[in-house]
């Protein structure tokens, strides 16, 4: 397998795991939150999401970079 493919499966990997371990170890926080993201305006999410998108991008620039 190519190594960028390795790379992509092993940080979804690990996204997956942080997810986890916090629905593990906070199930009625983790409840809460979602409930209220459900009572977010989409643009509220929209803007979330790229200030999101903008950090990992940002954070895996600067440990690849």
């Amino acid at each position: 397998m190519e190594t960028g493919l390795i790379e992509l499966f092993s940080a979804l990997g690990l996204v997956l795991a942080v997810e986890g371990a916090l629905y593990a170890a906070f199930p009625a926080a983790m409840r809460r939150a979602l409930a209220a993201i459900g009572s977010q305006p989409d643009q509220a999410l929209r803007v979330g999401g790229l200030l999101a998108l903008a950090t990992g991008v940002v954070i895996v620039w600067m440990v690849r970079g």
